[in-house]
């Protein structure tokens, strides 16, 4: 009883000193100066570093011929993948929406993995399926068919088919989500006015219809405007878009305005496309609205069942050869031993992971493959804390905002309309000189890899909060608890699984965060995205197997944090 005086006592005392929004400014300090430092002051660095190249006439480093040139084959791959997604998907969303068979509820939850996948890792997949030492050109070289590789690689074709393996996903997810609940009354009531199947898709089902597609297309075009990974290892120099062309004129050329002036196009063109996607997601929402639920059924005729089969191998195929391919050619090797000059051969081998832990060229900024990995895992916990830390208190306000809160929610969120790359490029501006000199330190990829979290972490847990009926909180605060036993004791507990996925998630974007960390990561510091993209660069069968045994290493990585996101959010048992 003297303990819960004392405790009363404290809270009257201090609540009776400091008004509220005292409490919610400070909750928002930590966020606020987190993003401020490590995004605003970089970003606004990089803006003012273009602008004082077109006032100096310094723009001639970057030809405006060329940046167009960029912007134009920017869009156009960006566009002929959005089609081609949709061209993939729309058959898909229509089977799952309206049939029923076996395994599906594991098949479209499979469908998602591609989409959470590292783009180093989706690279090297494709790198080593269709690759010149891919199982595809082995397979015709094997059989007598072609003499030579085909050339796959620093393709268009390359591009497209990695843009489409990688967003199908969210065409299955949003257009057969809006097609399942199509209310089927209204397509029933065109056919017994005598329309036809045709007419009464094209005038019934697709208008309906039209919204969720549109807000996959958006969202997908923007995934693939802002490409990288995928562009960078396999595009090579030939296709450039504006991400590349930052990291090259920045990394390579050390043209750090054209940079610049390259990143302000990139962050105009997607807030552009981020409005538009998001006024599109709003139109969709509005249109789910007015449908009703139709159950799905299984095939009825031979035809159905050939339909469907088709359309499951089709998408199977897409999915599962660039996932397994990796994996499997890490245990293979096609070239000569260590030490042999002829006498290639296949067989199966654990050389290239064993080859992963030496050193044999001497390399003085030669990282192990397990160092690499404890580097990815040390940055990605980091990552986790810091995206939870600056997070939990920001989503609590958003879930109960303010007319401030809300002003600033836009702010906080703004590093998701922002490249990764465009970020590393700022973080390499500001803090690569004093005062700020601190670009080589370790701390400075988590602290990039949070940036990227951030947002999504917020988003993640702010439904979670606002679902926490006040009431529990005014009880706990009548019965004498201060302000931060009620977090400890009601809100967090209630809100620890949210939390826990959030923090998940965070680990698994920073697992295979590449674009941010290409430049800013210290040579002896090397994450597995780095360490694959590395090894990959270089020639020899030796380094080719070395990234295949990483890809899988991470692949594995990866796996993991998205089973622990997919069990936290299984429905908890009753009590």
């Amino acid at each position: 009883m003297e303990r819960r005086n004392a405790v009363v006592g404290r809270a009257a005392l201090f609540g009776a000193r400091r008004p509220a929004w005292f409490f919610r400014i400070v909750q928002w300090i930590p966020a606020v100066a987190f993003i401020g430092l490590f995004f605003y002051y970089p970003l606004a660095a990089v803006l003012r570093l273009g602008v004082e190249a077109v006032l100096q006439g310094e723009a001639d480093a970057l030809p405006l011929g060329s940046a167009f040139r960029v912007l134009g084959f920017t869009v156009f791959q960006a566009a002929l993948s959005m089609l081609l997604t949709l061209a993939v998907g729309l058959p898909g969303a229509y089977l799952f929406a309206r049939y029923d068979f076996p395994l599906k509820r594991f098949l479209r939850a499979f469908s998602i993995v591609p989409f959470i996948l590292p783009t180093v890792v989706v690279a090297a997949g494709f790198e080593s399926l269709l690759g010149p030492r891919g199982w595809i050109n082995l397979a015709l070289q094997q059989t007598g068919w072609i003499g030579r590789p085909i050339p796959f690689l620093h393709t268009l074709g390359a591009i497209l088919l990695a843009h489409v393996f990688y967003n199908t996903s969210i065409v299955l997810r949003t257009v057969g989500a809006a097609w399942e609940r199509l209310d089927p009354r209204l397509g029933d009531a065109a056919r017994v006015l005598g329309a036809g199947r045709r007419q009464a898709f094209r005038r019934v089902t697709l208008p309906l219809l039209m919204p969720s597609i549109l807000a996959a297309a958006s969202l997908v075009f923007l995934f693939d405007f802002t490409s990288f990974g995928v562009i960078l290892i396999l595009g090579g120099p030939s296709f450039s878009t504006l991400e590349v062309e930052i990291y090259i004129q920045a990394l390579q050329a050390l043209n750090l305005p054209a940079a610049a002036l390259l990143s302000i196009l990139q962050i105009l063109c997607s807030l552009t496309l981020i409005a538009v996607s998001g006024r599109l997601a709003r139109r969709m929402e509005a249109a789910s609205a007015r449908v009703g639920i139709r159950a799905a059924r299984k095939p009825a005729s031979t035809a159905e069942w050939i339909l469907a089969a088709s359309i499951l191998a089709a998408l199977a195929a897409l999915f599962l050869a660039p996932l397994a391919s990796p994996a499997a050619r890490s245990l293979l090797r096609m070239d000569a031993g260590l030490g042999e000059r002829s006498g290639v051969r296949a067989e199966w081998t654990l050389e290239y992971y064993r080859e992963l832990f030496y050193n044999r060229r001497g390399t003085a900024f030669f990282a192990t493959p397990l160092e690499m990995a404890g580097n990815s895992l040390l940055a990605a916990a980091a990552t986790a804390a810091f995206a939870l830390a600056f997070g939990i208190p920001a989503a609590a306000l958003l879930s109960r905002p303010t007319r401030i809160d809300r002003a600033l929610e836009p702010l906080l969120l703004l590093p998701l309309g922002t490249s990764a790359v465009t970020l590393g490029l700022g973080m390499l501006i500001v803090f690569s000189r004093p005062p700020w000199n601190w670009i080589r330190s370790p701390a400075m990829i988590p602290v990039a890899h949070t940036l990227v979290a951030f947002p999504f972490v917020v988003r993640g847990l702010k439904p979670a909060f606002a679902g926490i009926p006040e009431r529990l909180r005014e009880a706990a605060a009548v019965l004498g608890a201060s302000p931060w036993m009620v977090w400890r004791t009601v809100v967090f507990p209630i809100a620890l699984r949210a939390v826990l996925s959030s923090a998940a998630f965070a680990f698994a974007v920073s697992l295979g965060e590449f674009g941010a960390t290409s430049i800013i990561v210290r040579p002896d510091f090397p994450t597995m995205p780095v360490g694959i993209y590395r090894l990959l660069s270089q020639p020899g069968g030796l380094n080719y197997g070395q990234a295949m045994a990483m890809t899988t290493l991470l692949m594995l990585f990866c796996a993991a944090a998205v089973m622990f996101i997919e069990w936290e959010h299984q429905p908890a048992k009753p009590a």
